[in-house]
């Protein structure tokens, strides 16, 4: 993890042995389920847990803060988020039976009980969240309608309950139609390495 120690110059060593057995995990489950894209399986702490991780540089949850991960997938970026902030309540979504199995088990492995598995819709969550985190979207719109209902009104962070997607590509004019507040940090002024170039991190809030 000398990516982690690049960027967070003092990780908590439970944390980083919590994050080497989770990549080891993710291998391991992408031999037999397809977790992460076969050609990005070599820079899975670049492009997986460090992407994920860029919320972590930006905001800072407190205890008892609950946050939903949409969509995800392999456990990005949920499970990252769960071990750096272990007294925040994560529920991890997906809809995708096979990989929200694998998910469990890595949650389980790694004795994370800070964390819940879902398999189902966004649209059939009943409970509302403090923060909806969600990853590798396309287009914006249609998710933020689906999202924007599932949040709570009150935030007990220093910053408004919302939601924070991680986002490649153009948007401008999705984010033009949303009426919500936003913020967007390029995540190229955090992070050096080439992949990052044209990711960001969307904060819609109300």
């Amino acid at each position: 993890m000398m990516l982690l120690r690049k960027y967070f110059p003092q990780p908590d060593s439970h944390q980083t042995e919590q994050l080497n057995r989770f990549a080891a995990a993710i291998r391991d489950w992408n031999q037999r389920i397809n977790l992460v894209s076969r050609k990005d399986i070599d820079f899975l702490e670049e492009r997986h847990i460090l992407h994920s991780l860029s919320i972590a540089k930006l905001f800072s949850f407190k205890a008892g803060t609950h946050l939903l991960d949409a969509g995800t997938g392999g456990g990005f970026p949920g499970i990252p988020l769960a071990i750096f902030f272990p007294e925040a309540h994560f529920t991890l979504l997906d809809a995708t039976g096979k990989k929200i199995r694998a998910v469990d088990a890595m949650v389980s492995e790694l004795g994370l009980t800070n964390v819940n598995t879902r398999h189902g819709r966004l649209e059939e969550t009943r409970e509302t969240f403090d923060f909806i985190t969600s990853r590798a979207l396309g287009s914006l719109i249609p998710s933020f309608h689906l999202m924007k209902d599932k949040l709570k009104p009150d935030s007990f962070n220093e910053f408004p309950n919302g939601i924070l997607y991680l986002k490649g590509g153009h948007f401008e004019d999705e984010l033009r139609e949303i009426p919500w507040d936003h913020e967007v940090f390029e995540l190229s002024d955090i992070f050096q390495e080439s992949f990052f170039d044209t990711k960001k991190l969307v904060y819609l809030h109300r």
